[in-house]
């Protein structure tokens, strides 16, 4: 079979994809690599005279590469994962809104195009948890103890667009990372962003039965089928705290053959039905007040 992978410049020489990409070579299969953040792309001759089995993405959140995924959609080309399903989870704000109208337990959300208004949230859910709607690699989130405080870091949240904030759960310190490779699951527990302190190391961990149905139905409503779920386990049970498309998958056996091969059925149309059972995205409005979990 033959791919395309879109690589952004910080991934290049990263084990995901690089070591999946090398996999797929060795078992005989043509792997083209384009590289969006720095290639001049004629986009319709690359899109509509593409050849390629499916196009995969391994891009920042906010790069260019989902674009010319969304790109190759529209053209009836397959996409690893589904182009529309990782523009949802991206949207940190559209994923939350979209989550808690099927049923995920997250924590209620706030979104503000402007971090001063934050400020209207209530007294009553501090401390909370302030992040950009488009982040990722635990890139500024904040654990923010009162509005007094929110007011002080305004300057500092003032150049990441759209923020969304959200009551904190508490918590060990300790985050359950839940890899997804189509039907498969793999969990690791590592420390908080939250908790930069804390001593935990990243270790594989037993998966409960109940995290490993939360994964799965994170699956089915986004419509992914290579993903990540950060899960907390507070005080009323386990929350999801983030979803991320294609992640590290680190401690996870194997991984580039388990990878590599899901990529194969996935291109080959022998799994995947969970992108068939995409919500609508953005159903639900974005503002959230109601069905707090934790």
């Amino acid at each position: 079979m033959k791919f395309c992978f879109l690589v952004e410049e910080q991934y290049r020489h990263d084990g995901m994809p690089v070591e999946v990409i090398r996999q797929l070579a060795a078992w005989g299969h043509q792997v083209d690599v384009l590289r969006p953040g720095g290639s001049l792309l004629r986009l319709t001759e690359a899109v509509q005279t593409s050849g390629h089995d499916a196009w995969v993405l391994k891009t920042v959140s906010g790069g260019p590469g989902l674009t010319l995924l969304e790109a190759a959609a529209s053209a009836g080309l397959t996409t690893i994962n589904n182009a529309r399903a990782i523009r949802g989870v991206r949207d940190k704000a559209l994923a939350a809104a979209v989550g808690l109208s099927h049923g995920l337990p997250l924590p209620v959300t706030y979104a503000a195009a402007l971090p001063e208004l934050l400020l209207e949230i209530p007294d009553s859910e501090y401390p909370i948890v302030v992040k950009p709607a488009d982040g990722s690699s635990g890139r500024a989130v904040h654990l923010v103890s009162s509005s007094h405080r929110l007011a002080e870091m305004l300057p500092e949240l003032a150049g990441e667009g759209m923020l969304i904030a959200q009551p904190y759960v508490p918590n060990s310190g300790v985050d359950i990372k839940v890899y997804c490779i189509g039907d498969e699951q793999y969990a690791t527990e590592r420390r908080s962003p939250l908790h930069p302190d804390h001593a935990a190391r990243e270790r594989r961990v037993p998966l409960s039965a109940e995290i490993a149905a939360i994964a799965a139905q994170v699956g089915v409503v986004y419509g992914l089928d290579l993903y990540g779920v950060d899960v907390v386990l507070g005080p009323n049970g386990p929350v999801v705290v983030d979803v991320n498309d294609f992640p590290s998958f680190r401690q996870v056996p194997d991984a580039p053959a388990r990878l590599a091969r899901a990529v194969l059925a996935l291109a080959s149309g022998a799994v995947g039905a969970t992108s068939a059972a995409q919500p609508p995205l953005g159903a639900a409005p974005v503002h959230l007040t109601a069905g707090r979990t934790a």
